[in-house]
């Protein structure tokens, strides 16, 4: 017997994430030149990054031999600052990721269990897995989180709820007043973590304020991160805001140097960066009526999105998929959230979208 296979059973029956095919990877599969290629497949601002965050991670290139600040000082302060929380409060993470699963690894264990609904975000089961502790997968309502059902599903052994608004992969939308009457019904020591990944492309019609609630809700963790609107993604950082104790508890657990010197300061910058922002949502407006439209031409069914991406059904998924990677178009199947005949395409620039158009009529036509 090997020494992988004295690895804890829960461990060993992970499925590994899948990421979205990197542009890369495609371009030495099918022999395409990368820069023919659009990808629309993990839901990245098609902006890049905004100047001022740009200049700011290059003015800390003289400095990387040393390590950056594991309290992540500055940026504490400018989330303070922006909403009106204390630095106590806050865990800067390597992406959300890492916010997703130290509140697994902090409040899980076997012999727990976490409650997440079905179509939610992949992360959700693997970072309760990874603990030993049992996954909950609630069925959906109309691809999106049921609350009733899911406040129904909580046991004495649950720990962790977790909730994306919106969701990923569906963009479905819960609205402000009803998460707040689910917190109201979840038990006290039970930890409510709000993946807010996309809230920044909400409209202003659909925006409610879940950091002010903290006061009455300490169970509550809201998770955010600078990988969509603000174009960091490839810089991995995130945050939660959360009640002192637990911000304290996630902490401890967390690796000391868990972000680089260049996200920290490139996220400090990105977050004052209005304008860019402001420019990110209307850019993914504009797309998202763009793609709807030819969806609706196309007779095509797609889940209205609150997010910058469309989840849209095709019938043979794989197929179609299989086409447009050939036409040098990636997006991203999601059989393995259950939707076997649906893809997910990211809203990228006007031509961008306008090229994965037209590779998919090509194909459905």
């Amino acid at each position: 017997m090997s020494v992988a296979d004295k690895a804890p059973d829960y461990i060993r029956s992970i499925t590994p994430y899948l990421p979205g095919k990197p542009i890369s990877e495609l371009a030495r599969e099918m022999g395409l030149a990368e820069a023919s290629i659009v990808k629309l497949a993990s839901n990245e601002n098609p902006l890049g990054m905004g100047a001022r965050a740009r200049d700011a991670a290059m003015n800390t290139f003289s400095a990387l031999s040393r390590y950056p600040d594991g309290g992540a000082f500055a940026l504490k302060a400018a989330i303070s600052r922006k909403f009106g929380v204390s630095a106590d409060q806050i865990v800067i993470g390597n992406g959300s990721n890492d916010i997703l699963e130290l509140a697994a690894r902090t409040f899980l264990a076997p012999g727990l269990a976490a409650v997440f609904a079905q179509h939610a975000f992949a992360v959700y089961p693997l970072a309760t897995n990874a603990t030993g502790a049992r996954c909950i997968e609630v069925a959906a309502r109309d691809y999106g989180h049921d609350l009733d059902a899911m406040a129904a599903a909580i046991t004495p052994d649950v720990r962790v709820v977790f909730i994306a608004n919106p969701n990923n992969p569906t963009g479905t939308f819960l609205p402000g007043d009803a998460l707040e009457a689910f917190l109201a019904r979840v038990p006290s020591d039970v930890l409510v973590v709000l993946d807010e990944a996309y809230t920044e492309y909400l409209a202003p019609e659909q925006r409610y304020d879940a950091i002010s609630w903290l006061p009455r809700f300490p169970n509550l963790l809201v998770s955010r991160t600078f990988s969509k609107a603000y174009g960091l993604a490839g810089l991995r950082v995130g945050y939660a805001i959360a009640h002192p104790g637990v911000a304290d508890l996630m902490n401890r657990v967390r690796q000391p140097f868990n972000v680089s010197s260049v996200a920290l300061a490139a996220a400090e910058a990105a977050l004052g960066d209005d304008e860019f922002l402001a420019q990110s949502a209307e850019l993914n407006r504009r797309g998202m009526v763009q793609l709807t439209e030819a969806f609706a031409e196309m007779g095509l069914t797609w889940i209205p999105s609150a997010g910058n991406f469309v989840t849209f059904k095709v019938g043979d998924a794989a197929a179609v998929n299989q086409g447009l990677l050939k036409r040098g178009v990636i997006v991203r199947p999601i059989a393995g959230y259950g939707m076997p005949e649906w893809l997910r395409v990211s809203i990228g620039l006007p031509e961008e979208n306008s090229r994965f158009i037209e590779a998919l009529r090509q194909i459905l036509t």
